[in-house]
């Protein structure tokens, strides 16, 4: 299957979304999200760009300035029943909204949990991987580990980062479909449930709770 890419350029915003991006983004049943982070420690890094993308492909990145602690409009999207949110692996971005910014993210999708349960043929569940199978591009993830706390981002950071938030709305629905073939959606859901646990426990520091 392949994507046409998008000619629409990500806007870049300080702080929050504009409030023409905030209406557009609002009436829309679906949007993509990434995060990108100094680190991978939430008490430590700081977050520093949420991306965003919706069913027509405005590509937006929010850049979050050092000390600040909410984004009024993020946290209204975020924590919207109305409007699901599609990440690749929830769980670390969900933990540094939460940690960061206040927001307690509501009616999540997760397309790495997805590929999991559906995708047992491989253990490739990376998004590169996904982009590969199922839109026969390669994604250049050079910038993963750039300095994404400057003050002014580089155009291959943000192309890249726009890159990230492009293809997973049209993998959710890929994904959804395979696991509804493969009796998976109902399991996949309880799985989607339980991020917003795993991020408290994730907070409190407690691990392989479940284990003996």
């Amino acid at each position: 299957m392949t994507q046409k890419r998008s000619t629409i350029k990500p806007v870049v915003f300080q702080g929050d979304l504009s409030d023409e991006f905030f209406d557009a983004y609002k009436k829309d049943d679906r949007l993509a999200v990434d995060c990108e982070m100094m680190g991978l420690n939430p008490r430590r890094d700081r977050l520093c760009v949420v991306q965003l993308c919706d069913s027509k492909n405005r590509i937006s990145l929010v850049q979050i300035l050092p000390g600040q602690k909410d984004a009024p409009k993020l946290q209204k999207l975020f924590e919207s029943t109305e409007i699901e949110k599609i990440f690749h692996f929830a769980r670390m971005d969900m933990t540094f909204l939460t940690a960061r910014l206040g927001i307690h993210l509501k009616n999540v999708f997760c397309t790495k949990i997805a590929s999991k349960l559906a995708r047992t043929y491989t253990d490739k569940h990376g998004l590169k991987e996904l982009i590969r199978e199922f839109f026969e591009e390669n994604i250049d993830k050079k910038n993963q580990s750039s300095d994404w706390g400057k003050k002014i981002l580089t155009k291959d950071q943000v192309d890249y980062a726009g890159t990230d938030v492009r293809f997973l709305i049209s993998l959710e629905q890929i994904l959804t479909e395979m696991l509804i073939r493969e009796n998976r959606f109902a399991i996949a859901q309880k799985c989607f449930h339980f991020i917003e646990t795993q991020v408290e426990l994730d907070l409190l520091e407690v691990y392989n709770l479940f284990e003996h």
